[in-house]
């Protein structure tokens, strides 16, 4: 029997440094971070800077998920949308590579959000 190759990252963020990026630098951050799907998910959250935050731990564990494999091109945050299934959990669309999938969870307390990520080949 022969496995998958798999690939593991994770990221642990401040959610107040992200609120306080998104006091200092509003749409220029988010539109530079964020798809406008991602965006819209967040915004509509009684607590956006909770989710952002989230959103940019599982970008961050995905990339390192994603190098560890020894994938040596630029990804840039926008390359990775984290989207919602009907039931919640994180769904992830990679806009730069097909022939892999990646699964995160994410989670938070009142000051951290992290993330986890597994990259695998299909």
């Amino acid at each position: 029997m022969e496995f998958p190759n798999i690939f593991i990252g994770t990221d642990i963020v401040e959610i107040d440094r992200i609120n306080k990026l998104l006091l200092r630098f509003g749409e220029l951050f988010k539109n530079k971070i964020f798809t406008s799907p991602e965006q819209e998910y967040c915004e509509s959250k009684s607590s956006p800077s909770l989710h952002y935050a989230g959103r940019f731990a599982a970008k961050e564990s995905i990339i390192k998920a994603v190098k560890s494999s020894g994938y040596k091109y630029p990804i840039t945050f926008k390359d990775i949308e984290i989207l919602s299934s009907d039931s919640g959990a994180p769904v992830v669309d990679l806009h730069f590579i097909s022939e892999w999938e990646c699964k995160v969870s994410i989670s938070h307390t009142k000051f951290y959000a992290t993330a986890s990520a597994l990259y695998i080949q299909k």
